[in-house]
């Protein structure tokens, strides 16, 4: 099954356009799990478990593994995600961007080495940085175009041609590069006006949307901007809020209550 096929799959069985970001902390981790050689495992595991029925995708975000040297960690915690929650897809959240050699090997890190379902991808280097990733065309490859963060507006916000560098990104990426069907694009919540062009550019490609719960984001004008006429086509990534809902040995079940409360939030305006 593709990663859209997935994801389609998983919007309508869990009535969802959450997506629950994994960016483990050891320092905001309760105390029973610190110290523990597989505490990053651990934490994971238990928010995904909790969270599972609620969602429409996993985004562990790479960095926080890697520094940790817990690599092997997110290795297992994608292989319990795909063994105990089937259908659920992973994005593994690692902004890779290099030229086509070298992409290649990045593709063969999120797609063979950690069995992610789909992978976010710069395609600030052009078409051939984007390639190695569209030769799995089953996987799913999320090229950032309109991002939550400030300084975003800094480069995507350029006239070229007498339209925005990130409106130029939505219109390659749906109209000529997309060459798998796989394709899906970043845009900030920050910035419901952008998300409502790139909705407009890319017609029902599916958008991953960070930027609510701890960067201010408004769901109402996330979903409002975002949406697509069947009221699906976007990951609204909630991140911090959710796994630091709570510091004490049940902070899964906190967890669950505020993926529970943003699910539903979400689907009162779709």
């Amino acid at each position: 099954m593709t990663f859209t096929d997935q994801l389609a799959a998983a919007w309508q069985k869990n009535n969802s356009l959450l997506c629950v970001g994994l960016d483990p902390d050891p320092a905001k981790f309760p105390a029973h799990l610190k110290g523990r050689d597989d505490a990053i495992f651990a934490f994971c595991q238990e928010i995904v478990d909790a969270t599972a029925d609620l969602v429409c995708s996993f985004k562990p975000q790479i960095a926080y593994f890697a520094a940790r040297r817990a690599e092997d960690q997110l290795e297992a915690l994608i292989a319990h995600i795909h063994d105990r929650h089937p259908g659920i897809p992973v994005i593994l959240d690692a902004k890779r961007g290099d030229i086509g050699s070298t992409a290649e090997q990045y593709a063969v890190e999120a797609f063979d080495r950690f069995q992610a379902d789909a992978v976010t991808v710069n395609p600030y280097m052009g078409r051939d940085s984007v390639d190695p990733y569209l030769a799995y065309p089953d996987k799913g490859v999320i090229l950032l175009c309109r991002t939550s963060n400030p300084g975003g507006s800094d480069l995507q916000f350029l006239d070229v041609g007498g339209e925005k560098l990130y409106e130029r990104v939505a219109r390659l990426a749906a109209e000529q590069w997309n060459s798998s069907g796989q394709i899906s694009l970043v845009v900030g919540a920050t910035f419901p006006t952008e998300i409502a062009r790139v909705r407009d550019i890319v017609g029902d490609l599916p958008l991953l949307v960070p930027g609510i719960g701890a960067q201010g984001g408004d769901i109402e004008a996330t979903v409002n901007a975002g949406k697509t006429a069947k009221t699906t086509g976007l990951m609204i990534n909630s991140s911090r809020a959710i796994l630091y809902a709570g510091r004490d040995e049940d902070f899964a079940t906190a967890a669950r209550q505020v993926a529970l409360e943003t699910r539903n939030t979400i689907n009162r305006y779709r």
